[in-house]
């Protein structure tokens, strides 16, 4: 299902990720608040995309931190470290991953967070293990994705999204993760933060 985002056309890709009517484009200022980001932070944006959050995060977590954009989509790394140049952002890291696993090396960030990426996941237990692995002791996993519910959610949600909340919820868990709250309240999506278990 992640084919067509191979080789993407990345003009057109930023106008349906980055547009006014995308609840995590609306809110991402919010979004970037409540994950809580300090100065020399490690930050993984797993299914970065274009970058839209990747180069919030590089702000955030300023010259001493690091920004990992971990997509599977080469074209869209080439992308997000041409803006980090263009931008002058000096503490962004591209990384082209696979579709199970971050390619990241282990305990290598303190953040890994996902925008509208885990319902992408073709393998959720391998990313879900490779996640684990690349968060330092007592890590953070934060998932923003769409709320699947019927009778709620569009034909288009129902149709493309393969858990809803509670499904994702007890598939982390099951994950070496434990839930820690959902500090934001979003209206089309749901926010949930969890944390590394073990070590």
């Amino acid at each position: 299902m992640n084919m067509h985002y191979l080789d993407a056309d990345v003009q057109q890709w930023r106008g349906i990720f980055e547009r006014t009517g995308r609840e995590v484009f609306d809110r991402r200022f919010q979004v970037v608040a409540a994950l809580g980001l300090e100065p020399g932070m490690r930050v993984a944006d797993v299914g970065a995309g274009t970058g839209l959050y990747t180069m919030l995060f590089a702000r955030s977590v300023g010259a001493s931190g690091k920004v990992y954009a971990v997509d599977i989509s080469p074209t869209f790394i080439a992308a997000i470290e041409d803006r980090a140049a263009e931008y002058h952002v000096e503490n962004v890291i591209g990384v082209v991953n696979d579709e199970r696993s971050t390619q990241l090396p282990p305990g290598s960030v303190d953040l890994v967070f996902l925008a509208d990426t885990y319902h992408h996941f073709a393998y959720p237990r391998n990313m879900l293990s490779s996640i684990h692995a690349a968060l330092a002791p007592g890590g953070v996993l934060a998932i923003v994705d769409f709320r699947r519910q019927p009778g709620f959610s569009s034909p288009w949600v129902m149709g493309h999204v393969r858990a809803g909340r509670e499904a994702v919820i007890d598939e982390v868990q099951g994950a070496g993760f434990e839930y820690l709250d959902e500090p934001l309240q979003l209206r089309t999506n749901y926010f949930l933060r969890f944390r590394k278990l073990g070590e």
